[in-house]
């Protein structure tokens, strides 16, 4: 039998009027801002193969630097439907819900340690899913009578979140990673999965990562359970954990 084909679903960016192409494309030169750097910014965007590009927005950094924000319009185009993107499969529930699944099926709290972990001094995302208050309307992990949530906050040497995981007997290990310069966020999360190996621990613990570089894909390849990006809350995180707790039992 053949596979579905699903209908094409061409799609570009969008601008003034539909398909447009038109982009806003923003980056940093390392030369000081004069009419020379501004039709060098102007000739990179036509080599990103942007067509009728223009410079919008110049400022001088200091200390031979400029910032550059350019118009232009993009040729191309993408068939969404031809694409598969990686994505943990799970029903997310409300609060509610979370609460009522742990209870019935664990019998006890869930316990989950959260860190942003090495150098990242960034507290914004973990807060986001552990805080009582939470994000945006959606209440943190310490909101849910059902979890134990243990915020560890940020610059948490990997070596002791492992420590503390161990002696909590956690449930789930939530890591957040924000700073990505120079992919500094890749060698940080596979230094904490190779540390949970080491321990004879990476199967015993639900692993989850976050942030805004952070894909499930990427988070798979580095040997987590799931990966979550932006716009996630308590509830997907919680959500995930609980069945990929259930589905381990069942193994």
């Amino acid at each position: 039998m053949s596979e579905l084909k699903l209908p094409e679903q061409w799609v570009k960016p969008y601008g003034d009027t539909l398909n447009d192409g038109r982009v806003q494309l923003s980056f940093t030169l390392p030369v000081a801002l004069d009419e020379t750097s501004k039709e060098g910014a102007k000739r990179l965007a036509a080599l990103m193969g942007l067509t009728e590009p223009a410079v919008a927005h110049a400022e001088d950094m200091g200390q031979g630097f400029s910032f550059y924000v350019v118009y232009g319009q993009c040729k191309h185009q993408v068939d969404l439907a031809s694409l598969q993107v990686a994505k943990p499969e799970f029903e997310v529930l409300d609060k509610d819900g979370v609460n009522a699944l742990i209870e019935r099926k664990m019998g006890r709290r869930m316990v989950v340690i959260g860190a942003t972990i090495e150098t990242d001094a960034h507290t914004v995302g973990i807060d986001a899913i552990m805080n009582m208050k939470g994000f945006n309307g959606h209440k943190g992990l310490e909101s849910y009578h059902s979890i134990r949530a243990i915020n560890l906050g940020a610059q948490v040497d990997s070596e002791d979140l492992v420590s503390r995981a161990i002696e909590e007997r956690a449930d789930v290990i939530l890591v957040s990673q924000v700073v990505t310069q120079k992919n500094i966020h890749l060698d940080n999360l596979t230094k904490l999965s190779d540390l949970l190996e080491a321990e004879g621990l990476r199967d015993k613990v639900i692993l989850i990562v976050g942030g805004p570089r952070i894909s499930h894909e990427l988070a798979k390849e580095l040997g987590y359970d799931a990966g979550f990006g932006t716009q996630t809350y308590a509830e997907d995180v919680a959500s995930f954990a609980i069945h990929e707790w259930i589905s381990r039992q069942g193994a």
